[in-house]
């Protein structure tokens, strides 16, 4: 499952992230690694992004960014 299919406050720990080196060191910077688990927090109205915390980052990606890392749902321990 890709995290751009995931719903409002489900959450989901990634599996892969399969992308380019410049935006895997960018959600590196974040802390969207293998083995994180991320909340959703909401998406636009129009599903164009995504916020999503990790830890204690909140942070909002482009739908074509999540589509890009590889989730499997996790029980939310917020």
């Amino acid at each position: 499952m890709l995290l751009s299919e995931l719903k409002k406050n489900e959450c989901a720990k990634i599996i892969n992230i399969s992308t380019d080196s410049i935006l895997k060191a960018r959600f590196n910077s974040f802390g969207i690694i293998k083995g994180a688990t991320i909340y959703v927090i909401e998406q636009t109205l129009s599903k164009n992004t995504i916020e999503i915390k990790v830890n204690n980052t909140k942070i909002a990606l482009r739908l074509s960014e999540a589509k890009t890392i590889e989730v499997e749902k996790a029980p939310c321990e917020i």
